[in-house]
């Protein structure tokens, strides 16, 4: 998910600088809201391995 998050983000910033405004702003709410997801994954996923006893950094 974090890679299409970056594709996405890749994407509008070439479309913002060929000036394409509309594509670049809906690949940038696509990515922004790609990235949220991923984060909030990942951060549960944390949480349930602390409460498992099974963090290892």
């Amino acid at each position: 998910m974090l890679k299409w998050a970056l594709i996405f983000l890749v994407i509008s910033l070439i479309a913002g600088g060929l000036g394409f405004t509309g594509v670049a702003s809906g690949a940038k709410s696509i990515s922004k809201i790609l990235f949220g997801l991923f984060l909030a994954m990942f951060i549960l996923l944390i949480l349930l391995a602390w409460g498992a006893g099974e963090l290892v950094f």
